[in-house]
């Protein structure tokens, strides 16, 4: 079952202090060079808006969508996050999006994927100065290494524009290799004493 938020959370200690720029910062734990947005009209456009929370209201660099008001990001991070809170400035007038969705743990999603039954949804308030944050379900979204965000719709423009999208929560650094070494040498031992079971297993697959 997916969430569905109706509204959000007014934190009127969203200022300029150090400790929303840490909060903030989950910006910096993003594989920024595998990010992906779908239908944005200038390529690349989407990886600047995930930017330090100091940096939210440079208005220069933003995403706004192609051929409809859609825009799909795919987030891959550095590790695992445990995602607590989200905020979206969006365009002026009508072109602030109304509506998103997000997905955890599903790498390069495209727009034919959206009619899977998002993890957690909300109505988005027009929001031009970052003091609206979503708060999202911490049990669902405490062990995230992908996630993806879609905004379906806007207020009523013909395309969507993004300045800010920022991310509130906790980093984890991934240790796979230490993972997979482990497991490979675990291997052998297992292997050696139960030749029994594996033997007959390979042969069946052969």
């Amino acid at each position: 079952m997916s969430g569905h938020g109706h509204g959000c959370d007014g934190d009127h200690d969203h200022d300029e202090t150090p400790e929303m720029g840490l909060q903030y910062s989950l910006y910096s734990k993003i594989d920024i060079d595998n990010l992906q947005c779908l239908n944005e009209a200038v390529e690349d456009s989407g990886k600047a808006i995930f930017k330090p929370w100091e940096e939210r209201l440079n208005f220069e660099k933003f995403v706004e969508s192609d051929a409809d008001e859609e825009l799909l990001i795919n987030i891959p991070f550095t590790g695992n996050i445990k995602l607590k809170g989200i905020i979206v400035i969006g365009g002026e007038d009508q072109s602030h999006p109304s509506k998103m969705k997000l997905y955890k743990n599903r790498p390069r999603m495209t727009f034919d994927d959206t009619g899977l039954i998002p993890d957690q949804e909300f109505d988005l308030h027009p929001d031009t100065t970052g003091t609206l944050e979503y708060s999202t379900m911490v049990v669902k979204f405490s062990s995230v290494h992908h996630l993806t965000i879609y905004f379906s719709q806007n207020f009523g423009a013909e395309n969507t524009k993004l300045y800010y999208i920022g991310l509130r929560g906790e980093f984890t650094p991934a240790h796979r290799h230490g993972v997979t070494i482990c497991t490979y040498e675990a291997k052998p031992n297992v292997a050696d004493h139960k030749t029994e079971v594996f033997n007959p297993v390979s042969h069946h697959v052969q």
